[in-house]
Order: structure tokens, then C-alpha cells, then sequence
């Protein structure tokens, strides 16, 4: 019994260890440069001024600040400005590469999935390092960000790492030689860098996407509205072309002369229409791909005009 109770012992304490304590990872090597100019267009394919800029505030760019409400409480965007105190002037670009690709801080700290690094594990390593080239161009900004204000149990970190374990995977994508190449790209764009399935996929109570509801809308997205289905169904954008998808993107005007709102409308501004036509179409072509699902819930039907 006594040895019975001394492994129980040091069972729990070596699991509170692991929850409590964080442990730094040490960062990839990235033996590729990176590519400033290039990784301009990268920051545009991933949205990154849209949530990473308090435009309604008059924030400065990229300086964070932005709230985010969520089921789950509000949380606030950190500052990717190369300011050394409260951005990310100090870090390497392998550093870099281990947050955006495994959600850890250079302190060992787990980021919370509403920084979509859960999305961002697909990027190329060469993505990646023109992304951080990039960055570091940028005016650097003090801008201390408030903490997130989030309800109990999700304001305890620590649970960050079972639920790491329970949800995240970060296998990359391997290209289909089946596809063409622009397919393969789209598949790329969109489920990597651009994380649509990050607003257009239904979460569980945990905050983890479904992902047999892939895109199928989201009755709780971000500000706590609705997200429309963009499955190519009768709930989504089947009776659209590809040209309609592209033009979409581009212009936030819908087949119907409607036109996109909320947050899609600062995701066209900040990100898809400045996209190349190409990558625009192959965004479109691997959509329309998809398979038709249903509405994930009314809601995000009733919303998809202005979503």
C-alpha cells in the first residue's frame, strides 16, 4: 500500500511539474533567409495586420492591442513590431518559427489556439523566415498589450498543454500529386497562412475546431457572430462559380450585388484583395473542391450576407 501511495505520489507531482512549470523548447534551426519583400505578400496572406492592428482605437500597425471576444472571454493581439520590450525585436527567426508552428513563447509558455498557430503549422519554413524578414522592417512600437481577460478554468494556462495533446497535430500538408498544381496551393492557402477554418469552422466547448464540420460555418466566430458556410452545398457557396469566389476576394462583392461584412470585410482589405489572381483562383478552385455539408448552425445562414 505504502508503495502503492509513493507512486500515486510522485505520478501527481510529476504531472503538476509538467502543467506548472513551463519548459523553454529549444527553437528549430532555420537554415533558409529570409526574404523581406517577399514576406510582405506573406503577412497579406495570412491577414496578420487585420487582428494584429487596433484600427478601431487608431493603433499603430502591427502593435497589437486588439481585442478579440470569444465564448471563452477576450482576448487581446500581441504586438509583432520589432520593439525589443513588448514586441518581438529579441527574437530569432527560430523562435518565431516554434510559436506560429507550435504555439510556444521563447519562454516556454503555450499560447491559447485564438492566435491560429494551430493553422499557421502548415507554412512553409521559407514562408515563415520571409514573414519574420519582414517584420523586422517594421517601425517598432512600445505598446504594452492588456492580459487576456478570460473566465475560470481557461484563464489557467497551464491547461493549455493537455489540450494541446488532446487537439493539436501539427503534420503539415503534404501536396495531392492527383491535383493540379493550382488545387494544391489553394489546399495551401487555406489551411495554412489564410486559416479559414479558424472563423468558418464550428468549435467544441474547448475551443477545438470540428473537423467533420470543416468550413461548414460557425455560429459563435469571432466577436461572438456568426460565420458563414463557404462548403460548396445548398447551406453555402454551391451556386457560385469560381470566378464569383475570386471577384469575392478581391472586391468583397458578393454574386448577388451584396457585399461582405464584419470581419471578412477587414479580411478582403487587409488580406485577399491583395492577393495575386492566381492564388485567388486556386482559393477558389480548392474550395468549390470541398465536399457540401450543412449549415453547422441556423445562424450562420441567416448572417452569410453580412459576415
Amino acid at each position: 500500500m505504502r508503495i502503492a501511495l509513493l507512486v500515486i505520489g510522485v505520478l501527481v507531482a510529476a504531472v503538476l511539474v509538467w502543467l506548472l512549470v513551463p519548459f523553454p523548447v529549444t527553437p528549430p534551426t532555420v537554415d533558409v533567409a529570409g526574404n523581406a519583400e517577399r514576406g510582405a505578400y506573406v503577412l497579406r496572406m495570412g491577414g496578420c495586420a487585420s487582428c494584429h492592428t487596433n484600427s478601431a482605437n487608431k493603433g499603430a500597425f502591427l502593435a497589437g492591442g486588439r481585442p478579440l471576444a470569444t465564448p471563452f472571454g477576450t482576448f487581446y493581439t500581441s504586438n509583432l513590431t520589432p520593439d525589443p520590450e513588448t514586441g518581438i525585436g529579441g527574437w530569432s527567426t527560430g523562435e518565431f518559427v516554434q510559436a506560429l508552428t507550435k504555439g510556444v513563447s521563447p519562454e516556454g509558455h503555450d499560447y491559447y489556439p485564438a492566435f491560429p498557430y494551430t493553422s499557421y503549422a502548415n507554412m512553409t519554413i521559407q514562408d515563415l523566415a520571409d514573414l519574420k524578414a519582414y517584420l523586422d522592417t517594421v517601425e517598432p512600437v512600445a505598446n504594452p498589450v492588456p492580459p487576456h481577460e478570460l473566465a475560470f478554468p481557461f484563464n489557467f494556462r497551464p491547461l493549455l498543454k493537455p489540450w494541446k495533446l488532446m487537439f493539436f497535430r501539427a503534420n503539415g500538408i503534404e501536396p495531392d500529386p492527383s491535383r493540379s498544381e493550382s488545387w494544391n496551393r489553394g489546399a495551401y492557402l487555406v489551411q495554412g497562412p489564410s486559416h479559414c477554418g479558424e472563423c468558418h469552422t464550428q468549435r467544441n466547448s474547448l475551443g477545438a475546431r470540428d473537423a467533420s464540420r470543416q468550413l461548414a460555418g460557425n455560429s459563435d466566430g469571432p466577436d461572438r457572430k456568426p460565420v458563414p458556410n463557404i462548403t460548396p452545398g445548398e447551406d453555402g457557396i454551391g451556386d457560385w462559380s469560381p470566378t464569383d469566389v475570386s471577384f469575392a476576394l478581391q472586391t468583397g462583392i458578393l454574386p448577388d450585388g451584396d457585399v461582405l461584412g464584419g470581419a471578412m470585410s477587414e479580411v478582403v482589405r487587409d488580406s485577399t484583395g491583395h492577393l495575386t489572381a492566381e492564388d485567388r483562383a486556386a482559393i477558389a478552385e480548392y474550395v468549390l473542391s470541398l465536399e457540401p455539408l450543412p449549415d453547422a448552425a441556423p445562424a450562420a445562414q441567416a448572417a452569410a450576407p453580412d459576415s
